[in-house]
């Protein structure tokens, strides 16, 4: 039997939210693409993670819907209080969180942080009561974060030490400029913490060159990060954003073939393995 291949980071959405416009916009992104691409190139089960953006503000419902139609290859990750929402980082956000986890069939949150914002947030009254539920709930937080939030999200890591952290794309690592190196070892120090997850995916979004595949200018940032997270790393997509940079299936190979540095028992924990035990770990959910 062929070792499962998990995503950890997909979305799906109603209506295409990114410029430039397409001629299909309902179903560039839709729930029905992602299942065949999954289809076409072996991956097994996907996370999709929320993002109400643009005229997506039905998001959560659009995702649960979509878990009704493919229970067994679909999970949720419920967007809760990102950035872009009116209720971003106000009070009663962990009430907002129990609410979530009534109405949708989540496994996690996703929370979109603001690049202005220190992540102090999480470390105040308000944001310590809405991880502290979350942890309650048995979900996982995965939040997209930059390497400047990691200093603030470690101390939130290390007080709920049974909440696991997934970040997004590297935590927003860039392979070059001046603070690349600073910002890695910022990032590498969070993989001391057993509770943090790092998100192996987003190759496109630490180059400064677009479609550039397989982007071996970036390796030297995924090897690093290999060798402090190890089996903490999960391979995601990004589909369908990654659409304006690399296929699906090169996302995929991206790793697998190109990440020649990872040994193989580790390369099938990255792929599926780690994130499987995850998600069997988390809350269980009726879809």
């Amino acid at each position: 039997m062929l070792p499962m291949i998990i995503d950890s980071h997909c979305h799906a959405w109603s209506l295409w939210p990114y410029l430039p416009s397409v001629p299909d916009p309902e179903n560039h992104g839709s729930a029905e693409q992602l299942i065949h691409q999954m289809d076409t190139n072996g991956v097994d089960r996907a996370t999709i993670v929320c993002a109400q953006i643009f005229q997506n503000f039905d998001n959560n419902d659009y995702v649960a819907n979509a878990l009704s139609r493919y229970p067994d290859r679909l999970e949720q990750f419920v967007d809760v209080d990102s950035m872009w929402s009116d209720t971003y980082h106000t009070p009663g956000a962990a009430n907002r969180l129990e609410q979530a986890a009534k109405r949708w069939p989540m496994k996690a949150f996703t929370h979109y942080v603001a690049g202005e914002d220190d992540g102090s947030w999480f470390n105040s009254p308000v944001g310590i009561d809405f991880l502290g539920t979350a942890e309650q709930l048995g979900l996982i937080a995965s939040i997209s974060i930059a390497p400047h939030h990691q200093n603030e999200l470690r101390k939130a890591i290390e007080r709920h030490p049974n909440l696991n952290f997934l970040f997004h794309h590297m935590s927003g690592l860039r392979a070059h400029g001046e603070d690349a190196r600073a910002n890695l070892d910022n990032v590498i120090e969070t993989s001391k913490l057993p509770n943090a997850f790092l998100k192996l995916s987003g190759f496109h979004y630490l180059t400064g060159t677009p479609w550039n595949f397989p982007y071996k200018d970036t390796l030297w940032v995924y090897e690093e990060c290999y060798e402090a997270f190890g089996t903490n790393m999960v391979w995601g997509s990004d589909f369908p954003v990654v659409k304006k940079s690399m296929t699906h299936l090169q996302a995929l190979e991206a790793l697998r073939t190109h990440c020649d540095f990872v040994n193989e028992p580790d390369k099938r924990a990255i792929l599926g393995g780690t994130l499987e035990r995850l998600l069997s770990e988390a809350r269980s959910v009726t879809k």
